[in-house]
C-alpha cells in the first residue's frame, strides 16, 4: 500500500481505479483492504473537492429538487407560502422567501434551513 496526494487527473483515475478493484474484491473488507480503500476515499475526496468543487443549490433549486423528488406540485407546498399564488411568484424568482416561509418549507420538507436562507432574504 503506497498512498500518496493526487495531483493530477490521471492519479485520480488511477486512484478510482484501484478503489473500484479493491470494493470488486472485496465485499467486506478488513484489515490493511479496509485501511487503504479508506485512504484512496480520502485523498480522492479531497482532490475533488478542491478540483471539482460543488456549489449550493440556490433556495429556488432545492425547493425545486424536492418538489421532483418527492412528486409534488405547487399545491400540494402552497401551505409553506401561505397561497397557491405566493407559491408561484417564489418559485419564479419574482418574491424573495420570508423567514416564515423559510421555516414552513424546512419543518414540513425537511430542507435544510441553510440552504433555504442561503440567498433568500435580502438586507
Amino acid at each position: 500500500m503506497n498512498i500518496k496526494v493526487i495531483k493530477n487527473d490521471a492519479e485520480l483515475d488511477a486512484a478510482m481505479d484501484r478503489l473500484e478493484a479493491l470494493a470488486m474484491a472485496n465485499p467486506e473488507p478488513t484489515g490493511d483492504i479496509a485501511e487503504e480503500m479508506e485512504l484512496l476515499s480520502l485523498v480522492i475526496a479531497d482532490y475533488e473537492n478542491k478540483n471539482y468543487p460543488i456549489e449550493a443549490p440556490t433556495p429556488i433549486e432545492a425547493i425545486q429538487f424536492v418538489m421532483e423528488q418527492r412528486q409534488l406540485k405547487v399545491k400540494d407546498i402552497a401551505p409553506c407560502f401561505g397561497s397557491t399564488a405566493r407559491a408561484y411568484a417564489v418559485l419564479s424568482g419574482s418574491r424573495n422567501l420570508s423567514l416564515n416561509m423559510i421555516r414552513k418549507l424546512h419543518e414540513t420538507l425537511n430542507i435544510p434551513a441553510d440552504c433555504l436562507i442561503g440567498r433568500a432574504i435580502q438586507a
